[in-house]
């Protein structure tokens, strides 16, 4: 299987499981989340809103693009603020660009990572979608962290993750000049270390860091995740 196909199959899988473990049923509050891996997640629940499997469903979405496809498919949209949501979730499901044995995660590749968070940390529970390429030994190395700041701490904030041994680079935008501005405003670097790093201790660290706005690493709730193999298999943990 390519990896498109790979990110389908686990999409399909998850949202399929999830239902026969009665972990999703109609009324619940979930969380959506964002990139080439949680969209067929949510075309996949849209389907299975269509067929009659769920009913009253209430999704709360982590960026534009999520939002876009959710009202295109017909899924009613709200914000962790409406009262109906009350600023808890039942589940939130999305892509990731890494995963550890531990199912520690890195996200942000599409820049969502702080929508993606709040969605997450306020979740019962969590499930996670992806491709055989995200599965990794270990953190830090190859792709690359994403921290959001805030622009006018940029200098600030690379000097303060040189000390904890990063190399930063500003993200910088594709048909666009200049940096990438997330939905919120900010900006991004993405940062590299030499030797793997402990995720969940960067994690508490970068977050300390006056001007930083979020951090990639997700370790605080571990989800189940599932993974699609290219020979078909799909592995949950």
């Amino acid at each position: 299987m390519t990896k498109d196909e790979q990110k389908v199959l686990a999409a399909s899988t998850a949202i399929d499981t999830l239902i026969e473990q009665k972990k999703i049923f109609s009324g619940m509050k979930i969380g959506l989340g964002t990139g080439s891996t949680a969209l067929p997640a949510v075309k996949r629940l849209a389907e299975r809103m269509a067929d009659g499997t769920l009913k009253d469903i209430k999704a709360v979405v982590t960026s534009f693009q999520t939002e876009n496809y959710c009202k295109d498919l017909g899924i009613p949209v709200y914000t962790l603020n409406d009262r109906v949501i009350g600023g808890k979730l039942d589940l939130a499901i999305d892509g990731a660009d890494e995963i550890d044995p531990e199912n520690n995660v890195i996200k942000g590749g599409g820049a969502a990572l702080l929508l993606e968070k709040i969605v997450a940390y306020n979740s019962s529970s969590y499930a996670i979608v992806a491709d055989e390429s995200k599965s990794v030994q270990n953190m830090g190395t190859k792709f690359p962290l994403p921290v959001e700041i805030i622009g006018g701490a940029r200098l600030a904030v690379e000097n303060a993750l040189a000390k904890l041994g990063a190399k930063c680079v500003l993200r910088e935008g594709v048909r666009k000049c200049g940096p990438v501005i997330t939905d919120n405003g900010n900006q991004i670097l993405d940062c590299t270390w030499e030797n793997p790093v402990n995720p969940a201790k960067m994690e508490d660290e970068i977050t300390k860091i006056a001007g930083v706005v979020e951090v990639g690493f997700f370790t605080k709730l571990k989800p189940t995740v599932f993974i699609a193999h290219s020979d078909g298999k799909v592995e949950i943990r």
